[in-house]
């Protein structure tokens, strides 16, 4: 002890939550910290302003901290105007007696509790997709089932009639899939961080702007939901995800990963259940997961993707990133 984990290669991140457990800080001050320090650099583009705009061409972001001793947690979700999510949520924590909060009324708790506010989220960048989107027929988009077909073309979009002649000339009927969204680490992905401090407490946050040209009106992903983008006990240890978070956060895997560890399976044993369980019923999603447990033992499983994931601890010179191939 102390130890700090995150998804990616996110490293400046986890050095930053090294500096503050080195310095006597809790573990919830890390996280914040480490996501604060993504936020910043716009990590892949997937965290913090400037990434990751809807279809009307808005940057919203979302995070999430959670106490792993006194299961305490904090969130904010669909932000507009306030660039410090991870802050944010952490206040959500600590004076509110709520868990989420979200939208335009998340902004003004934010800014009434003395976070910079309003600012613009959006970039020239972020706004560049846009239009590129745009100009390439909208593709790939979150639509199914709706007419025109939005494999095709951007909207509006209607319901598709029922009748089966028109959804086999539309190529309608099945799920999409993770794929055939193009999701990737570039556009769909999250912070999701871990820490145990001195005091061997746990804590972990999440940070992102969520999926590239999502509808408007999705206010939240896995990120800000207790259980799904990541969960604490300081009991038995942490988990944290990152990937499709429309599919993932039907299953709470993070929650799942925790509670395995509870029963005696190890970290590795832990993330390949939970990340089987979503295969089982998905098995195009695009995803993975880390696992952490009391005894400083960590893991992770992955699919769709090859992923990579960073941790220092006590002793380490520096932080070490850890390459982890998809499952089958």
């Amino acid at each position: 002890f102390p130890l700090a984990i995150s998804t990616w290669s996110f490293v400046e991140a986890v050095r930053s939550a090294r500096r503050a457990l080195e310095s006597g800080r809790s573990a919830v001050d890390a996280v914040v910290e480490g996501c604060s320090t993504c936020e910043r650099l716009q990590c892949d583009g997937s965290v913090g302003y400037g990434g990751s705009p809807d279809e009307s061409g808005e940057t919203t972001l979302d995070a999430m901290v959670m106490d792993g001793t006194t299961m305490n947690a904090g969130a904010v979700g669909s932000l507009r105007f306030v660039r410090d999510a991870a802050i944010a949520a952490k206040l959500v924590l600590l004076h509110t007696e709520h868990t989420l909060l979200v939208g335009d009324q998340a902004s003004k708790f934010a800014i009434s509790m003395g976070l910079q506010g309003p600012v613009n989220l959006s970039t020239d960048e972020s706004l560049g997709k846009t239009r590129s989107w745009l100009g390439n027929s909208c593709q790939p988009n979150f639509w199914k089932d709706v007419v025109p077909d939005s494999k095709l073309s951007c909207g509006p979009y209607q319901t598709s009639p029922p009748s089966p002649p028109l959804e086999a000339k539309l190529g309608c009927g099945g799920d999409s899939t993770s794929l055939s969204r193009g999701i990737s680490s570039h556009n769909h992905d999250t912070i999701s961080m871990a820490a145990i401090d001195k005091a061997r407490n746990i804590a972990v946050g999440t940070s992102t702007n969520g999926a590239t040209h999502k509808i408007p009106g999705r206010l939240v992903g896995d990120g800000p939901i207790v259980g799904a983008g990541a969960y604490a006990d300081s009991e038995v240890g942490a988990c944290g995800a990152t990937g499709d978070g429309d599919v993932m956060m039907r299953f709470l895997p993070c929650y799942q990963v925790v509670e395995s560890m509870r029963r005696g399976m190890t970290p590795q044993q832990a993330a390949d259940d939970a990340i089987a369980r979503i295969r089982r019923k998905y098995p195009d999603f695009v995803g993975a997961l880390f696992a952490i447990n009391r005894q400083l033992e960590h893991a992770s499983a992955c699919h769709g993707w090859t992923f990579r994931y960073s941790v220092w601890s006590k002793g380490m010179d520096d932080v070490e990133v850890i390459t982890v191939l998809p499952s089958d």
